[in-house]
């Protein structure tokens, strides 16, 4: 069954509104990408195991908690960059992946040109980090690179989404866990998400021309 979560708290709509605007430059975009993203990721991982360690106190011994997982990480060249910092942060221990997939503007497809991907000991629970889903073709490219690999808990963590994009990860792989902070009503003729935000990747490297 699929999965999907509008993270609708409060701080995510302030940040949101700000981050949409096309007059919010580079600099404050990549802090409010950053910022989303870890409640985002503090949503996405309610849900990872933990084991028991022993903590010795100033004042005493105790058990506590950590991690029992090994987490991977896999942004979407480029724009996917901008959120594992924030991930990292929060869980310093997790493996960093790379793919490099981009969207043929002629006919909106991804393609497919880098791998970082190993082919033995994959990790718990593997996290694919593009901040726009828009057509799904690429967040589904890396899902399915990551369960090929042999990775049994599959998550997308998005920004913003498009019903469209939903509907075709969920439609490969309805196993999929999606955390998004808008869903977003349609395309445009162009595969861009309306009302969306533009483009990431040139918003986040200040990359825009004309």
């Amino acid at each position: 069954m699929s999965h999907v979560v509008e993270v609708r708290h409060p701080l995510v709509q302030h940040h949101l509104a700000r981050l949409r605007d096309k007059s919010t430059p580079p600099v404050e975009f990549r802090t409010l990408i950053q910022r989303l993203t870890e409640l985002l990721v503090y949503e996405a991982t309610q849900d990872l195991k933990l084991g028991d360690v022993e903590v010795v106190t100033p004042l005493t011994t105790m058990t506590g908690q950590r991690l029992s997982q090994q987490i991977g990480l896999v942004p979407i060249l480029r724009a996917g960059l901008g959120m594992v910092d924030p991930v990292l942060n929060l869980i310093p221990s997790a493996e960093v992946w790379h793919l490099g997939l981009y969207r043929d503007e002629a006919t909106a497809l991804p393609v497919h040109y880098y791998s970082k991907l190993p082919t033995t000991n994959p990790v718990d629970v593997g996290m694919v980090l593009d901040p726009m889903l828009a057509t799904g073709g690429s967040a589904t490219l890396a899902l399915e690179a990551l369960q090929a690999w042999g990775v049994p808990r599959l998550k997308l963590l998005s920004i913003i989404a498009s019903q469209d994009g939903i509907r075709a990860v969920t439609s490969k792989l309805p196993d999929t866990q999606i955390y998004v902070c808008a869903i977003d009503p349609e395309l445009n003729s162009h595969k861009y998400i309306v009302p969306g935000l533009g483009d990431a990747g040139d918003r986040t490297f200040n990359t825009l021309r004309g």
